[in-house]
């Protein structure tokens, strides 16, 4: 096992795993740009290494500078954490290559799956089913609109190379198709360097559910159920939990050995998640896989008992998994708790936390690295605390968050709060019947 561990990250998921090393007596090394140096990942690492200004590209993207630091401080691993340098095959190609173990897959099963056209076609070989769509990525308009044609309408375009709403577009009119095959193919080359898109039938009024899948180097692979996204915002998600209302045991079955195919299609090591649509019938289809940890990842702990962060460092340290496919027990739900307003179309709002009043109790968890008097940086994602809660059933469970989300105080700043405490509280989404699309029929500002 490792005796120390570089985190190469920020905010709640630097201190979430920083707490995992402590329990498994492993020492931490935090890195931090100028403006986090006083985060309470900075405050309660071992040690902390200064590594640039706060723009991204400048420290926490900035790979000679971290690399530099694991050396300086002799750790032995390196955990990238979700976001930033996460997925980025090429980091963790260089960590491998200047001596350090990378807390994740290998660079071949991130590029594998990186690729959401490749991804398609790797997972379609084993069987899993997909939506149905252009084989590869398409780089012309001609091509673009032959294929949306043959496929009828409405498509949906997708950047080849990332993920969370970037290079994607919802046609339904094909007149309008070249203005949007244009614009997404504008916003990938942007977000991704790289302007490929691939099109797929556009599934109405889907699920989205996402399986968590562990695999170790002794190639065993297995699933700890799923997790239902549905509520979101511009594809990015705002609350998730597990068990999905509409996942039944014999569905759960299906889809768990449909992810653990595609997760061995790759021979996949880490802890990661195989996401799916669900329509209404019942039938599901790949979406994609996210080969790093996940932000919802709590709400799996909460209803396996499983320390994700744990598993992940242990398979990294070469240990055979000692978990297996267990049914969940109760209900756990997640609440993103964001500095934005929702009054003002979701509208980052950074600045100084004059008031911190956090909730706890039985069966509530908190996950963040904010405290009274902390100051919001403008220049990262704007995810300040992450609030779960476990309880015996799902509606026990929406009673809890309710309460936990009335005592969870937050001043000087615009959060969510709001927002969530109005989901709570709608009928559809307390009678679990909702999709993707739930704030466009919903008006929760």
């Amino acid at each position: 096992m490792f005796s120390k561990i570089l985190i190469a990250n920020r905010g709640e998921i630097a201190l979430r795993i920083i707490r995992t090393c402590r329990e498994m007596g492993i020492r931490t090394v935090a890195v931090y740009s100028t403006t986090d140096e006083d985060s309470l990942h900075v405050r309660f690492a071992d040690e902390a290494v200064c590594i640039g200004p706060p723009p991204s590209r400048e420290s926490y993207l900035n790979i000679p500078r971290i690399i530099a630091a694991a050396e300086i401080t002799g750790a032995e691993a390196i955990h990238p954490g979700y976001g930033f340098l996460a997925e980025n095959a090429g980091f963790a190609e260089i960590c491998q290559d200047s001596g350090f173990v990378f807390i994740g897959p290998s660079p071949s099963m991130i590029e594998a799956m990186g690729n959401k056209s490749f991804a398609k076609e790797t997972v379609r070989a084993v069987d899993v089913p997909t939506v149905p769509g252009s084989d590869g990525a398409v780089s012309t308009l001609e091509d673009a609109l032959r294929i949306a044609e043959n496929m009828t309408f409405p498509v949906m375009l997708k950047a080849s190379a990332g993920g969370g709403g970037k290079g994607m577009r919802i046609v339904r009119d094909p007149d309008c198709f070249p203005s949007q095959f244009q614009t997404a193919q504008a916003e990938a080359e942007k977000a991704f360097g790289n302007g490929d898109l691939y099109i797929e039938k556009y599934i109405e009024h889907p699920r989205h559910i996402e399986i968590q899948v562990l695999g170790d180097k002794h190639g065993t692979i297995v699933h700890l159920g799923e997790r239902e996204c549905s509520i979101q915002r511009r594809y990015q998600k705002l609350i998730e939990e597990s068990p999905s209302p509409a996942v039944d045991p014999a569905l759960r079955a299906r889809l768990g050995e449909a992810a653990v195919r595609a997760a061995r299609s790759i021979s996949y090591e880490s802890a990661g998640t195989v996401e799916f649509l669900l329509d209404a019938a019942g039938d599901f289809y790949f979406m994609e896989m996210n080969t790093r940890i996940q932000v919802e990842h709590p709400v799996t702990e909460q209803v396996t008992g499983i320390d994700l962060i744990r598993e992940q460092i242990r398979i990294a340290a070469g240990e055979p998994l000692d978990v297996g496919p267990v049914p969940p027990f109760g209900h756990a739900i997640e609440c993103r708790i964001n500095a934005e307003d929702p009054d003002r179309d979701f509208q980052p709002g950074p600045g100084t936390i004059q008031t911190w009043h956090q909730p706890g109790g039985f069966g509530v968890r908190v996950d963040s690295h904010c405290y009274q008097g902390y100051i919001i940086p403008p220049h990262y994602d704007s995810l300040i605390a992450k609030l779960v809660v476990h309880a015996r059933t799902r509606e026990e469970a929406i009673s809890r968050m309710g309460n936990a989300l009335e005592e969870f105080i937050i001043e000087g700043i615009p959060t969510t709060i709001p927002f969530h405490r109005k989901v709570m509280q709608n009928e559809k989404f307390r009678k679990g019947e909702f999709d993707t699309h739930f704030l466009e029929t919903y008006d929760m500002t």
